[in-house]
This record gives structure tokens, sequence and C-alpha cells, in this order.
């Protein structure tokens, strides 16, 4: 029988790193459209609220 385990084991390495390298990088998208996401929401609660403080002083 031939021992030829590292060669073997090796394939599997390589695909475990490149599968932690894709994990890596899907979070770290998810991680940012949230934060591009949160941003705009908070964005837009403060133009509404200029925007009513805006109409109440005008009205008077």
């Amino acid at each position: 029988m031939s021992d030829r385990r590292g060669d073997d084991d090796s394939a599997y390495r390589e695909a475990v790193q490149a599968a932690r390298r894709a994990t890596r990088w899907g979070w770290a998208a998810i991680g940012g459209v949230s934060c591009l996401l949160v941003t705009a929401l908070i964005a837009l609660v403060v133009l509404a609220v200029l925007a009513l403080a805006y109409g109440a002083v005008s009205m008077n």
C-alpha cells in the first residue's frame, strides 16, 4: 500500500481554506450592506424630522 495521505489531505485542506475565505468575504459583504442600510435609514429619519420641523415653523 502506498502512503499518500499527505496528498489526499492537502486537497481537503485547500478546499477548507477556500470555504473559510468565501465565508469571511460573505460576512464582510453582509456587514457592509447592513451598515449602508442603517445609514440610509438614519438619513431618512433625520430628513423627516427636519421636514416636520420646517413645516411646523413655517405654519406660524
